[in-house]
């Protein structure tokens, strides 16, 4: 599966359906290669770089590294945008295991709900990419597919998990995505309690897919960080810090 256009597609669909304001200026792409959160993110020796990916029609969130108390981090500040920054990989679901991650937000955005089309924003998201079997999807969801496929190139990814901060819901519910079911959100945090200090995760991606899909994953395919506000018109700051994917025992 070719990812570069699969990413635009998975943020399209995850929450970025409003046009963007026309007055803003679109961010400069930020150089990821090199910085140390870049550096500590990527997965396998071999997989592809982390990259910025904008999706069309939106101004793009600004991500740029930054050391924060003591830590390797990706600032990000989005005013009414959406961008993405992403790594393609190619994990089997064998060697599925730990996944940890962390994030520092500073501000709520207080008009969004991601079960709503017209407010599906989050300050933050970690979005995971899988593998499966398309024949199994819906008519609704093969019709999305095959809209991918011929606006992209590629088709729907057969199913995207998503860590995101809730304004309301409790830790540990699954938001089916409004557009499509192929994309789920898991609350991992809520509410405005803990803003402003880091937080950290360390998540089972296989339970965490179970829990979301009712089924085991395929092999992962795309690890990605994204801040949006396109479609409250809204602004946030954030703060990831490095992620970390173990490897499972044999």
């Amino acid at each position: 599966m070719g990812l570069l256009t699969v990413w635009v597609t998975v943020g399209l669909l995850a929450g970025c359906a409003t046009p963007a304001p026309p007055a803003q200026p679109p961010a400069q792409p930020v150089a990821m290669a090199a910085s140390p959160w870049a550096v500590a993110s990527t997965q396998r020796v071999g997989q592809q770089l982390w990259a910025h990916r904008e999706f069309p029609g939106k101004v793009a969130t600004l991500y740029n590294y930054q050391k924060l108390e003591g830590r390797h981090a990706m600032a990000v500040q989005a005013n009414a945008s959406a961008s993405m920054l992403r790594q393609v990989v190619h994990i089997a679901p064998a060697e599925l295991g730990a996944f940890k991650f962390s994030w520092k937000v500073a501000d709520l955005l207080a008009q969004a709900d991601m079960a709503r089309r017209d407010a599906d924003d989050s300050p933050v998201r970690i979005v995971l990419a899988f593998e499966g079997d398309r024949s199994q999807f819906s008519a609704k969801n093969s019709m999305l597919s095959e809209l991918s496929l011929l606006l992209t190139g590629e088709p729907l990814p057969y199913a995207t998990l998503m860590y995101v901060w809730c304004n309301t819901r409790a830790p540990g519910t699954v938001i089916v995505n409004p557009r499509t079911d192929r994309i789920r959100k898991l609350v991992v945090e809520s509410g405005a309690l803990h803003l402003n200090q880091w937080l950290d995760y360390e998540r089972d991606i296989r339970a965490d897919f179970e829990k979301a899909f009712g089924e085991a994953p395929g092999a992962l395919v795309g690890i990605g960080i994204m801040t949006d506000s396109d479609n409250t018109q809204a602004q946030t700051r954030a703060w990831y810090g490095p992620l970390q994917l173990a490897k499972s025992p044999p």
